[in-house]
């Protein structure tokens, strides 16, 4: 499977925000990437399919801070965060009659996902890095299609991701004190070859 991704993150700022007087706001950016998995199917029943699909996915988000100076002179600081996942997911695959040479279905499901390029445990040197920790647990649910050629399937398909863990690692830094919780939140667009 091979595809295309966008990576954002779901911020919700604490009360430290408003009573901040230098830092006024915190906006996220997302960032396309792209992803390569292998596809594992057990056929459950007629209708449906079990998928264990991993993948290797490289992405990248960008937080944005604005802030005031002592002068009334507003700047703004950017923080990028590349990611690169190695993505665990199972779901639930299910399928409609076939018509023809092509099927719908809808699938479902959990992913667990290890970043391999976390800075959570280095020591930044006062650079200041946004640190995020290594593992993450998403929901995921996404449609597509089935189409039957003469000598594989391929399989169009758009999934969205809902991260539930927390993936801010909290340092004592300005950048990482207005911020309450950081999930992961993205959409994948594969193509299937099987």
């Amino acid at each position: 499977t091979l595809g295309v991704n966008e990576l954002n993150f779901n911020l919700k700022k604490n009360n430290n925000l408003l009573s901040n007087d230098s830092l006024q706001t915190i906006i996220t950016n997302s960032q396309k990437g792209f992803n390569l998995g292998i596809v594992s199917n057990l056929r459950l029943g007629k209708y449906t399919d079990l998928r264990f699909v991993p993948a290797l996915v490289f992405g990248e988000r960008i937080l944005n801070f604005g802030f005031v100076d002592s002068l009334k002179n507003s700047y703004n600081i950017t923080k990028k965060i590349e990611s690169t996942l190695i993505d665990f997911p199972i779901y639930l695959k299910y399928k409609s009659e076939r018509y023809n040479n092509f099927r719908t279905y809808v699938i479902g499901g959990v992913k667990y996902s290890i970043d391999i390029a976390s800075q959570d445990k280095i020591d930044d040197e006062g650079k200041e890095l946004i640190k995020l920790k290594k593992n993450d647990l998403m929901i995921e649910v996404g449609f597509g299609i089935d189409f039957y050629l003469e000598y594989f399937k391929f399989s169009p398909q758009i999934k969205i991701s809902q991260g539930v863990l927390q993936l801010l690692n909290k340092d004592n830094s300005v950048y990482t004190n207005s911020i309450d919780q950081l999930t992961t939140s993205g959409w994948i667009l594969s193509f299937t070859f099987e």
